[in-house]
């Protein structure tokens, strides 16, 4: 009984021991795998064969200790040892690394797997996906570029593909204007002759007259129906740009005052100076004598000039003369700039500045904003204030916003905060005022370019006009008990029933640790302590079976006896 004992028990040494070089095999095997955990076997023993449970003491007698022979050793459990492996940089940046707990999420044919292993890349339809082909999970975008946390979906990064571009929201002037300059108090007074209305007894034209009976002459209508005016006027000596009108049938004189206001982009209405006198405000308007009447803004950048050749119909010239009787003045200043819509599109922008008042304890400018891409059809945009205060330091400026129609190229109306703090109310006579754009956030359409992934686990993509946009979030799992994970091959785990479910984490929160992009976590296996285990394996394994040969001498030496 003996002998068979210890043979049984041997044979289930060389058992365990297999066991034990197995998973050492397998750790120096996968020293070089990314993010491979090493394994070790535990043992425990066996029943034990009881000879005599003992005694206790008398008074006689010390009394006897237990007799029992164990009967070998089995394998408690194979530990996965989950401590963090070396981490080193790598050329790409989609490789990652956890420095923490957490497990990355990937949608294999099988369902959800998780791993260590964090050598990624994309293939051909812009996904982020594991060497296998399995696709990393995270969170996804909506059109907006906003995170959506609800579920999870495959990471994807359109390298090339995807174009954005950027509204302007934000814009900043800055310059220096002088104090000490002209006020501005005398706008552009042009008119033409007195025109009569061929449909009124040739009396004098009123905003009522329609367009093709008005004439210069009696009997020389200046315009027909079906032609298109064009309008070229020079504000400040520079030639603005050229608007439109199709005369209509219904076509009225005051429609081509209102045509004419619309294209040199006259500011007028609340707070606005009256620089014309006699309670005429800034703008185009029929006089009482049946003329055509242009009433412009203050200030020397604000003056209007037109010249016959101004006015054309189908290319040829019409004949309407405009005769300056004043011209405007005023210290000002003015600068183009360009702005972006929500589609990329530029937006040119023209500020000016004029002198408007002055007095011992502040200087005040009036500022405005004209845009020839604005698409209601009028140039003007906005006008406002700019307050010094003695030193020359801005104190107010309102209004701080502007709003600029582009209803017919971009999904709505651009609303852009003004910031007008960092002009400067000191010059000299020698440098004059000046504007300046320092910045607006606005940009052209761009595409994306690369990419970048923080340590939360945040994609944020690089466009070439410099526009960053977040396009995702890589996700992490933890599990209660890692132990209890199941190798499913490819460097990944399955959930497990003793594993408990998984828990999904954003990286940085609830100890799954942080990401580190362009890098990848080492296999953990330890080659020489691996190495040394492997030599006491063996050792044990050759001591099982001298065992086992010992016994069969044993054997030998019964046998003999029976002969």
């Amino acid at each position: 009984m003996g002998l068979t004992s210890a043979l049984n028990t041997s044979l289930g040494g060389l058992a365990q021991n297999e066991t034990s070089i197995d998973v050492l095999g397998n750790n120096i095997a996968n020293a070089g795998t990314n993010g491979f955990k090493a394994s070790n076997v535990l043992f425990t023993t066996q029943l034990s064969r009881t000879l005599s449970v003992g005694s206790r003491p008398t008074t006689t007698n010390g009394g006897t200790n237990p007799r029992q022979i164990g009967l070998g050793a089995l394998s408690a459990s194979i530990r996965k040892d989950f401590t963090q492996g070396s981490v080193t940089n790598s050329t790409s940046p989609s490789d990652l690394a956890i420095q923490g707990e957490g497990f990355f999420v990937l949608d294999s044919p099988d369902g959800q797997v998780y791993s260590r292993n964090g050598n990624f890349e994309l293939n051909s339809q812009s996904l982020l996906t594991s060497q296998t082909g399995f696709k990393v999970q995270g969170y996804g975008v909506d059109e907006d570029f906003n995170l959506v946390t609800t579920t999870l979906t495959d990471i994807e990064v359109p390298l090339g593909d995807l174009n954005v571009a950027q509204a302007t929201k934000n814009v900043e002037v800055g310059g220096a204007l002088l104090p000490t300059g002209t006020l501005g108090t005398l706008g552009t007074i042009t008119a033409t002759a007195p025109l009569t209305d061929a449909g009124n007894a040739n009396a004098p034209i009123t905003g009522a007259t329609l367009l093709t009976d008005v004439e210069a002459s009696i009997g020389t209508p200046l315009f027909t129906v079906g032609e298109t005016l064009s309008f070229t006027p020079s504000k400040g000596g520079r030639s603005l740009d050229p608007m439109t009108l199709l005369v209509g049938a219904g076509t009225t004189a005051a429609d081509f005052t209102d045509f004419i206001d619309r294209t040199i982009g006259i500011q007028n209405g609340g707070g606005i100076p009256n620089d014309a006198g006699a309670g005429v405000q800034p703008g185009v308007t029929v006089t009482a004598g049946g003329a055509f009447q242009i009433v412009g803004n203050s200030g020397e950048v604000n003056d209007i000039s037109l010249t016959i050749g101004n006015i054309t119909s189908d290319g040829a010239t019409v004949s309407l003369p405009f005769t300056k009787a004043q011209t405007a003045n005023g210290e000002s200043a003015i600068t183009d700039f360009v702005i972006f819509d929500s589609l990329g599109e530029p937006v040119t922008m023209k500020m000016t500045s004029v002198l408007e008042s002055r007095s011992s304890n502040n200087t005040v400018f009036r500022y405005y904003l004209d845009s020839a891409d604005d698409s209601d059809g009028d140039i003007a945009v906005s006008t406002g204030t700019i307050t010094f205060d003695s030193k020359g330091v801005v104190t107010n400026f309102t209004p701080n916003t502007f709003a600029v129609s582009r209803v017919l190229t971009a999904a709505d109306e651009m609303d852009v905060t003004l910031d007008l703090s960092n002009i400067s109310g000191i010059s000299s006579a020698a440098a004059g005022s000046t504007l300046k754009l320092t910045l607006q956030d606005g940009s052209d359409p761009g595409t994306l370019s690369s990419f970048v992934i923080d340590e939360t686990g945040i994609i944020n993509g690089v466009f070439d006009n410099g526009i960053i946009r977040t396009l995702g979030q890589v996700t992490l799992s933890r599990f209660a008990n890692p132990q209890g994970l199941l190798e499913s091959g490819n460097s990944t785990f399955q959930e497990g029933v003793s594993s408990g479910p998984p828990f999904l984490v954003t990286p940085g929160n609830f100890g799954a640790g942080t990401i580190r992009a362009g890098s990848i976590e080492l296999s953990n296996t330890d080659v020489g302590r691996n190495l040394v285990d492997l030599i006491v394996a063996s050792t044990n394994y050759r001591g099982n079976a001298r065992v086992i040969s010992s016994v069969q001498q044993l054997v030998d030496e019964l046998l003999v006896l029976g002969r």
